[in-house]
């Protein structure tokens, strides 16, 4: 039955949904429509309940094994077969249920500036209407009473940032020479540069693909103005009990709410000084262990004032 050759295992905010949109394009590859569909996460069905919103996400699971292998059907005769889903890195019982199923798997791994990872995180919860606390710090600190309440992986802002941790684990279980760690800003410098890595990577042939499709390019975020307030918290409440609706329903609901808080977009915030400062103390020693495992230099995601000159990002976890 058909199973993917390589996986897009991480991490989140970190160019992933770009990746994947500039790899369907190889003829020598296939990825299904499905974006994400996080089978290797569980054991079986997910969890029921969570933080906002989280109930509806695990719904999206393709948790059944035919379901999982019936996404990969399209394929071309000869195609790679892969997927996206970048949070398979942070958990490690994930790393085990790939390598039972398929061992010589090949993994790609984005990797971004964990401070500047988790205020994308953040900033892609509050436009989503989902995150309730509207200042980034302060969601930060919420982070272990949240993993308390059983919130899913997305809210864990710090914990998904330190990759060090998570690559150690993960080249327990799979050999150093299936895994390619790519920087975020490789993609989003040099995409033409980045995407023959992976396609090299893959054995494909390099060329093909060059860019990355506008759409996956964000430049903006939505304003915080008293009309907007009163939309996300329609949405949010639809974050809440939304699940209890058939998917077409609660899409034809929230449709009207997202064109009307999206007629004005604001410019999209970037990480202060402050909040490095504040932060950078909780990451320091796991990029030193990232750098120690890896064999390669991260020493720019420890300065305070390092922060994107451009409000343009590549979008998607």
């Amino acid at each position: 039955m058909p199973l993917p050759d390589f996986l897009i295992a991480g991490v989140p905010k970190a160019g992933t949904t770009a990746l994947h949109a500039a790899l369907v394009r190889h003829p020598g590859l296939f990825l299904p429509a499905v974006k994400e569909p996080k089978y290797f996460l569980t054991d079986g069905r997910p969890p029921a309940a969570g933080g906002p919103g989280d109930v509806q996400t695990y719904q999206e699971h393709v948790w059944r094994r035919a379901d999982y292998e019936a996404l990969f059907d399209p394929a071309p005769p000869g195609a790679l077969l892969g997927e996206a889903t970048p949070f398979y890195l942070y958990d490690p019982a994930t790393h085990e249920r790939i390598h039972a199923l398929i061992p010589d798997v090949r993994l790609i791994l984005l990797l971004r500036d964990p401070v500047d990872r988790a205020h994308s995180n953040w900033t892609h919860l509050w436009n989503a209407r989902l995150e309730p606390e509207a200042d980034f710090l302060t969601a930060c600190r919420a982070e272990e009473e949240r993993k308390t309440a059983g919130w899913a992986d997305f809210w864990h802002y710090i914990s998904l940032g330190r990759y060090g941790r998570q690559v150690q684990r993960l080249f327990k279980v799979f050999a150093r020479e299936q895994v390619l760690l790519l920087r975020y800003r490789e993609l989003k410098d040099s995409p033409a540069a980045a995407l023959d890595r992976v396609c090299d990577f893959l054995g494909v042939r390099t060329g093909v693909v060059s860019s990355i499709p506008r759409e996956n390019v964000s430049r903006h975020v939505v304003e915080d103005t008293r009309v907007n307030a009163v939309l996300r918290g329609l949405l949010r409440a639809g974050g809440a009990f939304g699940h209890r609706f058939p998917v077409p329903l609660r899409r034809a609901a929230r449709g009207p709410l997202l064109t009307m808080l999206h007629r004005k977009r604001g410019a999209r915030p970037v990480t202060t000084p402050a909040e490095r400062a504040a932060l950078l103390p909780l990451f320091a020693d796991d990029i030193a262990l990232l750098q120690d495992v890896t064999g390669e230099r991260y020493d720019d995601w420890l300065s305070v004032d390092r922060h994107a000159k451009t409000s343009q990002s590549l979008s998607g976890p």
